[in-house]
């Protein structure tokens, strides 16, 4: 069966590997966002975040720098393979939508067939670094299939899918948190909730971008629902997360330092919402792929908190 050339997508960053790639297998590495690597960062950040905040107690060792490598690796495998699988889901509406119609499933240039065989093998690649971990981080992560599978249909069933996109892309926390302490504290129930606001806050500001054409073809989201309170929504959702971060450094027991990172953490998040047009959708794109440097920073902040005071 012949199927469409490859298509660049409009939000892809210019001139990346994935456009000298072999031609055969470029629309793969667009299927999994491989053009689009801020969403790695979105996966794996929470991860470091969760290993981070359980080394507060007793400090960071070497041997976090395999799980940090680990949980690296995974979040490449399920941020394509959750990528994959939204696509097959939703590749009628990608088609109506001028920012996602030339995604590979949409545009042709990938069967549905093979989208479901790559799937596969992403998902083979995330369970290989999952079964490293202790059973029961193994048995937390399996507990986000349900999160996954019903992400791409929230679009079409609530107003708010960000704050489901939330609770699935920051599971990485949990499951670091008890690869490395064992289990669920105070701690770590904080910390998801300040990165489930912090999703619900960059991803509206992703959103704004396609606010008409996801009124054209009934698509939900956050941005419009909130219309012209988005701006004023996603300073709320932020001051959540800085909130919520901080009580989590707290709990978890960091030392004062933490403050250092945290302290960054929030002006980065209130220069986000200061900066913010919900009308520009280059500056939207622009700021959402800066909470890259923000999620850094408070892994920075966790880890300056695992240094002992004295």
């Amino acid at each position: 069966m012949t199927h469409a050339p490859d298509r660049r997508v409009p939000d892809s960053i210019p001139k990346t590997w994935v456009d000298r790639a072999p031609e055969p297998i470029r629309p793969y590495l667009r299927l999994a966002r491989y053009d689009r690597p801020i969403g790695f960062w979105l996966l794996a950040i929470p991860c470091w975040m969760g290993l981070a905040l359980a080394r507060v107690p007793e400090g960071l060792a070497w041997s976090d720098l395999w799980l940090a490598v680990l949980f690296g690796i995974g979040a490449v495998a399920m941020r394509g393979a959750g990528c994959t699988y939204n696509d097959i889901v939703d590749r009628d509406l990608d088609a109506q939508v001028a920012r996602t119609a030339d995604r590979p499933l949409a545009a042709g240039t990938v069967s549905l067939r093979r989208a479901w065989i790559f799937l596969v093998a992403q998902c083979l690649v995330g369970l290989a670094v999952l079964i490293q971990l202790p059973p029961l981080a193994i048995l937390t992560g399996l507990a986000a299939l349900v999160l996954v599978a019903g992400y791409p249909f929230m679009k079409r069933i609530t107003w708010w899918p960000q704050a489901w996109l939330g609770l699935t892309f920051n599971w990485g926390i949990p499951v670091a948190y008890v690869a490395v302490a064992g289990g669920f504290d105070l701690a770590v129930a904080l910390l998801y909730a300040a990165a489930v606001f912090w999703t619900l806050g960059y991803d509206t500001i992703y959103a704004c971008q396609d606010k008409e054409d996801d009124a054209l073809v009934g698509v939900k989201s956050s941005a419009r629902a909130l219309g012209p309170n988005a701006k004023g929504g996603v300073a709320g959702f932020y001051v959540l997360t800085a909130a919520l971060a901080l009580a989590a450094g707290f709990a978890g027991g960091a030392s004062p330092v933490f403050l250092i990172g945290a302290a960054l953490f929030a002006a980065h998040l209130g220069w986000q919402a200061v900066r913010l047009d919900p009308e520009d959708g280059a500056l939207c794109l622009a700021i959402f792929k800066s909470n890259r440097e923000a999620g850094l920073l408070l892994v920075l902040a966790y880890g300056l908190g695992a240094i002992p005071a004295s």
